[in-house]
Order: C-alpha cells, then structure tokens, then sequence
C-alpha cells in the first residue's frame, strides 16, 4: 500500500529499521537533524533525500536503509515532537492531583508554545504529516501515546466522561492549541505572547464549563 491510499484503513508509516548501535544511532539522529532543517528551508514540497543526504553529511542509500521515503521520514519526526510532549506531559502527571488544572492547561500551552516560537520545524513538521491519508493516520496513532494520559489527567476535572470521552477532550484541546499556535506563528511574532494568553483564556473557560456542566 502506498503512501498516498485513499482507503479508509491506510497503512501507518514506521522506519525500515531502528538503529540498535551508538554509531548507527549517531547517524539516525544526524539525518532526523538534518530533515528538520531541509523542511524548514524547502517545504515539504520541495523536500529531497539528495538534499537531507548532503546535509546530514550521509550516503543516501544509508537514508534508505532507515525510510522508505519521505513520508516515513517526516511521521519519524512527528514521533519526536510527540516523545518531546509526552515527557512534559508524564512530568506534570507526578504533581496531578496537587497541580491545579488550570495550572496543568497553563504550563502545557506554555511548553508547546515555547517550542512552536522557537523551533520553526515543530510548525513544518505539523503541517507536512497532514499531506497524505497515510501520513495523517500515522500521526493521530502517534498522538494516542498523548492523549492517553492526559485522558488520566483529565479524569478529576471530568468525572462524568468515560476514557473514551476524555480521550476525545484531550484531542480537541491539543489539536485546538496546536492550530491556534499555527495562526499565532503565521502571524507577526510581537502579537505571539497576546495570541497564547486568548488560547489560555479561551480554554480556561471551555473547561470550566465542562467541569460544571
């Protein structure tokens, strides 16, 4: 199946291999590094493994060993950005239920908008998983390992929702932050900071009204 299906199911783009040596893991992280940057001053249109190759100082049949193609590549760093997430998220968990979710909701936009301002790959990469229906089911399978647990931190602030539910309450708060911060990012960066504190108000109260209705 290829990466462009346009079947209900497509297939979830994951690396040939995964590098199990340092030297090989050293190379695996260079050519991530160098893919990032590539998107960043290409657009994914535009986005080569010639170019990635050179960069990332590799041959690029080394780059073929690891992914199939582009996709495959930028799902990979999709999963980074989300390993990144989860770890700020897992940390917040170790104070829930002492940590307030207003405070939660406040240092989770903090952190994404932290990286959307200062790492333009983490805007490139959003926008190039939403190009093929493969790339896009590869990224909401990827974006379960998010939504999990903060479907847990959730739970006192929504006890009435099922998992299920709160599964689906974490996915519209992520993918409403993370759109609000594309519109923020598109725009002139001195207004960024004012855009974040409407996401922060906007979702404030749509939680309040959840917690209470």
């Amino acid at each position: 199946m290829s990466e462009t299906s346009t079947t209900s199911t497509p297939e979830l783009l994951v690396p040939r291999r995964r590098p199990a040596q340092a030297r090989s893991r050293e190379r695996f992280n260079r050519i991530l590094k160098a893919a990032r940057s590539v998107l960043v001053d290409t657009g994914f249109e535009s986005f080569t493994f010639d170019e990635v190759s050179r960069r990332a100082e590799v041959p690029i049949g080394t780059l073929y060993q690891f992914f199939a193609n582009k996709y495959v590549l930028i799902c990979e760093l999709d999963r980074q950005d989300t390993a990144e997430n989860l770890s700020e998220i897992e940390r917040f968990s170790e104070h829930v239920p002492a940590l307030q979710w207003p405070d939660f909701l406040d240092e989770f936009i903090d952190h994404l908008a932290r990286m959307w301002r200062e790492d333009p790959s983490r805007r490139a990469v959003w926008h190039a998983v939403q190009s093929t229906p493969a790339t896009r089911a590869t990224a909401a399978d990827t974006e379960l390992q998010l939504l999990q647990p903060l479907a847990s931190i959730l739970e006192p602030l929504a006890p009435q929702m099922d998992y299920e539910q709160r599964v689906n309450l974490g996915g519209f708060l992520v993918h409403t932050v993370v759109s609000m911060l594309n519109y923020a990012a598109s725009e002139n960066l001195e207004s960024f900071d004012s855009t974040v504190m409407e996401i922060k108000r906007m979702l404030v109260a749509y939680l309040f009204a959840v917690a209470t209705g």
